[in-house]
């Protein structure tokens, strides 16, 4: 049952940032690159003006307020990332064989994960940069969903199965996600 009334939310545009239109595509550049999302829902209008962004729907259901807020968020992170990077913190952490992380082209590199002989390889996602110090591993990158998607394929890499959690705690942690630490 749709709710009477058109809602509309506004997006502020910083200076040094530019949005353009394409069709479905909304590219935005700043000083930290350029990114791109395809925005083709057609019951969301998106309306780029001076200064800021309004993104409305004309006869909105609980369906179409959401989608709005989603469209907003999309593109407040590709603001933000364009001016700054989102960066990602992970810990190493292990007590029973000391583990080897590394970079090989696209992907994280985990040997010796308990002892395995076999190494065990995460995904690193579009411009995603990773810096691996002693036993933290930074990720830092302008797409936050890349960024994130990165740090959960790496914690994901070293999941354990078959075993005691409470006794095999190795493994790679999220312990900061865009410079909020977790508590």
């Amino acid at each position: 049952m749709p709710i009477a009334g058109k809602i509309e939310e506004t997006v502020e545009v910083p200076q040094g940032v530019k949005l353009s239109r394409n069709g479905d595509v909304i590219s935005v550049t700043g000083p930290n690159g350029a990114m791109e999302k395809r925005f083709q829902d057609r019951r969301i209008t998106i309306d780029i003006g001076e200064g800021e962004v309004r993104l409305f729907t004309a006869l909105p259901s609980k369906g179409e307020k959401a989608l709005l807020g989603t469209y907003r968020s999309h593109l407040r992170n590709m603001i933000q990332g364009v001016q700054e990077d989102y960066t990602y913190k992970l810990k190493i952490v292990y007590s029973h064989f000391p583990m080897k992380v590394r970079t090989e082209g696209d992907h994280v590199v985990i040997e010796n994960f308990l002892g395995e002989g076999k190494p065990r390889k995460a995904r690193v996602l579009g411009k995603t940069k990773v810096n691996i110090q002693s036993d933290i591993v930074t990720l830092s990158g302008p797409n936050k969903e890349d960024v994130g998607q990165t740090a959960a394929n790496v914690e994901q890499a070293t999941k354990i199965k078959k075993k005691d959690p409470r006794v095999f705690q190795d493994g790679i942690y999220i312990i900061e996600k865009a410079g909020n630490p977790i508590r």
